[in-house]
């Protein structure tokens, strides 16, 4: 896949040309699919969020970019569906739309879903992550990022990167997240990471990393 791993959505003009290069043609003539999955496995009062982030009414910019047309996919219902009933719907679109949330939680209906499985064979496609939509590529998200509790424990996500991603750097809205935090987050892992703001995005083609910012970032090597 074609990933645009983003902490804060579409947020700027360079994220916006850098998802119209990976698309290979206008947003406005491309398709989507929204996945708001990670948002469940969060605290109680998400459902606004939710629906804030599906309709386009928040500031991390995912669906309310001018696509040609946005489906929502919920992985939560998919193991309840003849897969012939959704897996074509995502081999047909220009892009996936992943938002944010929970990472653990979103890993753990990414496999149970069966849309694990599906990405490596998704070679066009587009995959836009939005915070946890992003995080759910690396191969441990770090003991910082764990709310929801898998079954077997662990930090482990997709490992579909080899890098971990720490989002909303230097956010007020999320005064644990500074660079400092950052630091102590790095210090743990096992495989380098990205400490990003929102107004950053890794783009990934073919094991190919690109930062794409008009923030500020810092890689963390191991």
């Amino acid at each position: 896949m074609k990933l645009l791993l983003t902490s804060g959505g579409v947020s700027n003009p360079s994220i916006r040309a850098a998802l119209a290069d990976l698309l290979g043609k206008p947003i406005a003539e491309s398709t989507a699919l929204c996945i708001p999955t990670a948002m469940y496995g969060m605290l109680p009062g998400t459902a606004v969020m939710t629906w804030r982030q599906i309709a386009g009414q928040t500031p991390t910019p995912m669906v309310e970019l001018g696509w040609k047309s946005v489906g929502m996919l919920e992985l939560t219902a998919l193991p309840s569906i003849d897969k012939q009933n959704w897996i074509p719907l995502v081999r047909e679109v220009d892009a996936l739309l992943v938002c944010g949330g929970d990472v653990l939680y979103l890993h753990h209906w990414m496999r149970e879903s069966g849309l694990a499985d599906l990405l490596p064979s998704l070679s066009n496609t587009v995959y836009v992550g939005l915070s946890a939509g992003s995080m759910v590529m690396a191969p441990h998200v770090g003991e910082e990022f764990v709310g929801w509790k898998p079954a077997g424990g662990g930090d482990s996500a997709l490992g579909m990167v080899g890098f971990s991603i720490f989002p909303h750097l230097d956010n007020i809205a999320c005064p644990e997240n500074t660079m400092a935090d950052a630091e102590t987050w790095a210090a743990r892992l096992s495989a380098p990471g990205y400490a990003i703001d929102d107004g950053t995005a890794i783009k990934v083609v073919d094991g190919v990393i690109e930062i794409i910012s008009e923030g500020h970032w810092r890689h963390f090597a191991h």
